[in-house]
């Protein structure tokens, strides 16, 4: 259960009766190892959401496999989305992850600008445990620390804090052994930037927990834990912000949604741990999405 200091939190997003919300997700697409659009298609349909994928990238694997191949489509994006105005595509929420080069930023706040109205979530995937993701330019990491203003919800790690705000990447970063009051310090950071909702993830202390801050402009600032399992697998980030954001457009207030999302990715992860080869294949959630569903009721 969340502790700490929590003020009133009105749900980020109104469900209205029987009304789909749709969701842009600008993500990559990984043919194998779950992650990006993956993870993103199904949790956000199990919600009731109707999911309009922006392809970022096309990749064979994901990158912890030896001989991925990426194919970068900045160069389509443009058109993409001309032809979504030309047909009066309506977008609820603008939902951006990992990204291919430093012009798909642009294309970001293209659909920013196309739908002023929708919520801005933004998971921005470009490094971990001190170490930037080997795509990534610092061009890249310079304009997804400015597409990190003004979101309505950003789910950093520490590294990912770290660039964001300037700060070195030090092994101090990648430890993730740190204080609240240091969390509060990150968290304020990338608030007084113009984000609306923090969440910071990942914080272990070597107690059995894995621990994520959330830091809102109205003042909460609290913490929401779970049990920290004995092992990593790719796609867990990926499918938290995808369940924090499904449990929004189903009208839960943030608390409520990040606690979802934490009990979620865990239990997952322990579903993982039963498959063959599951520390290379990424996260399996899928026998899960009823979770997800139960949101609507």
């Amino acid at each position: 259960m969340p502790n700490g200091t929590i003020s009133a939190m009105p749900p980020l997003y109104q469900r209205a009766g029987a009304y789909i919300p749709r969701v842009a997700t600008v993500h990559d697409l990984c043919g194998y190892g779950k992650c990006s659009l993956g993870i993103a298609i199904p949790v956000l349909s199990a919600a009731g959401c109707d999911v309009c994928p922006v392809p970022t990238g096309l990749f064979s694997s994901h990158t912890a496999f030896p001989g991925w191949y990426m194919h970068d489509t900045t160069e389509i994006l443009s058109d993409y989305l001309a032809a979504w105005s030309n047909i009066g595509v309506e977008i609820d929420a603008v939902y951006s992850g990992f990204l291919g080069a430093p012009e798909q930023v642009d294309r970001i706040r293209d659909l920013y600008t196309m739908y002023p109205k929708a919520l801005r979530v933004v998971d921005p995937v470009m490094a971990d445990h001190g170490k930037v993701y080997p795509t990534y330019t610092p061009e890249l990491c310079a304009a997804m620390a400015e597409l990190a203003e003004g979101a309505d919800i950003l789910t950093p790690n520490l590294t990912e804090a770290a660039i964001i705000l300037g700060e070195p990447i030090e092994d101090a970063w990648a430890g993730e052994n740190i204080s609240d009051d240091e969390a509060h310090r990150l968290a304020e950071g990338l608030l007084a930037k113009g984000t609306k909702t923090v969440v910071l993830k990942g914080i272990q202390r070597g107690d059995g927990l894995i621990r994520n801050f959330v830091a809102t402009q109205n003042g909460s600032f609290f913490e929401v834990n779970n049990e920290l399992l004995p092992y990593m697998l790719h796609g867990t980030g990926d499918l938290y912000c995808s369940c924090l954001l499904a449990a929004v457009m189903a009208g839960r207030p943030t608390d409520e949604a990040v606690a979802f999302a934490g009990d979620f990715v865990h239990d997952a992860m322990i579903v993982s741990s039963q498959q063959p080869q599951f520390q290379d294949r990424g996260v399996s959630f899928e026998p899960l999405l009823g979770k997800v569903t139960a949101l609507l009721a």
